[in-house]
């Protein structure tokens, strides 16, 4: 089991949980962010040492309130790499509507090659409008699938990361490209080029290693569309049953569109929110405030829709889950090393995992109980959990798509 860390990458609160600052107001300095930040590449560093797999983190602009400070997964995996020599660097997502393709593209080969073949392409479509309206000049937007306010950005959101992803894939493995669609030409017609015209692009650098290639699922869609594109998917924040389903369900569809079947646990990676102490009790209490703010944070998103609501049915968006709620359905281990590995191997026995990767930093907290979670995590859980070792076949490629 390949097991990595994921970290959001936010600001120390020292009020974090339901009495605290409400999120609209939380707003910090610039010294809070730059030491999240040295923090992050130190939690990273740790993480190495202690023998993690991955090193995760996401990207996310404009939050003064302070959750989410790394706004380049890729520029900041780079100053990881330097002082790494062996651990995986990931984003968990790059959000590609707020990208070119092409830049992207560039980005992640850099970072790939420089660091010798340990970069990971995480791909998502975004959560938050105030970022993607900006940084696209008020283009690109993102909404839900079941949200029919937001029926027409959520549609277009979509034809533009899955034109964004066909193109990747050919300036990442092509020698020469061109592509052709709906929202991108490229290259565009016309361009003057020392007494001809451009009409193919090359890529400077492609990746020289194989790399992997895995994207949030977090709806229907987007579960029929990234085993059909031949991606890694990522699951989080899902209630057990609703994930073993949707697990099960990304393994059929690839299994129609490619002819074989998945082995135990490939292309499907499970996120999990971890908190260890001597104590159940005790670890309930120190990470309830940092579980209460993770959700006064995403709530409004919608994000609670992966639950049960109370009377057992799939939660509404505006469903806010208690620790305990997370707890019994699957999302949050909690409790002494003996319990966080009793409730993976629950989920390995009801999924088949082969790629795990915890959460073990909540909203708010102090950096030193964050690494102190990373050194509990890899010495007291791990040798307690069960072992499947993932055959090369278990690796997500570059996607497999119709070439315009």
């Amino acid at each position: 089991m390949r097991i990595g860390v994921f970290l959001f990458g936010g600001v120390e609160m020292t009020d974090a949980g339901p009495g605290g600052t409400e999120p609209t107001e939380r707003r910090y300095e610039q010294a809070a962010f730059d030491h999240a930040q040295h923090e992050l590449l130190a939690c990273g560093e740790f993480a190495e040492k202690l023998g993690y797999d991955s090193f995760w983190l996401t990207e996310h602009h404009f939050q003064h309130e302070g959750y989410e400070v790394v706004p380049n997964g890729l520029l900041f995996g780079a100053f990881l790499a330097a002082r790494t020599s062996r651990i995986r660097i990931g984003t968990m997502f790059n959000v590609v509507g707020q990208w070119h393709p092409l830049r992207l593209a560039e980005d992640f080969a850099v970072l790939h090659n420089l660091s010798g073949g340990r970069g990971i392409l995480g791909v998502g479509r975004g959560t938050v409008p105030r970022e993607m309206l900006p940084l696209t000049a008020g283009a690109v937007s993102v909404g839900s699938y079941d949200n029919p306010s937001a029926a027409a950005a959520d549609a277009r959101n979509r034809a533009i990361t899955e034109e964004s992803l066909d193109i990747l894939h050919l300036a990442l493995t092509r020698e020469r490209f061109r592509y052709a669609g709906e929202h991108f030409q490229l290259p565009p017609p016309g361009i003057p080029d020392r007494g001809g015209q451009t009409r193919e692009l090359t890529l400077v650098p492609r990746p020289r290693h194989p790399y992997e290639t895995w994207q949030a699922v977090t709806s229907p869609p987007t579960l029929r569309a990234v085993p059909t594109r031949g991606l890694g998917g990522v699951f989080w924040l899902k209630e057990k049953r609703r994930l073993a389903a949707d697990w099960d369900a990304f393994a059929d569809t690839f299994a129609a569109a490619h002819g074989r079947t998945l082995a135990r646990g490939e292309r499907r990676m499970l996120v999990l929110n971890v908190a260890v102490d001597d104590t159940r009790a005790a670890a309930m209490a120190t990470v309830r405030p940092g579980h209460d703010e993770f959700w006064r944070f995403l709530a409004p998103y919608g994000w609670g829709r992966g639950y049960l609501g109370p009377d057992g049915s799939p939660a509404s968006g505006t469903f806010v889950p208690t620790l305990e709620d997370s707890m019994a359905q699957g999302p949050w281990a909690v409790g002494t090393a003996h319990d966080v590995a009793a409730h993976i191997a629950e989920l390995d026995d009801l999924l088949g995992l082969t790629d795990l990767v915890i959460f073990p930093g909540m909203p708010g907290d102090p950096y030193p109980r964050v690494r102190t979670q990373l050194e509990r995590f890899a010495r007291e859980v791990v040798p307690l959990l069960p072992t499947h070792v993932p055959g090369p076949a278990s690796v997500p490629g570059p996607a497999t798509v119709p070439v315009p």
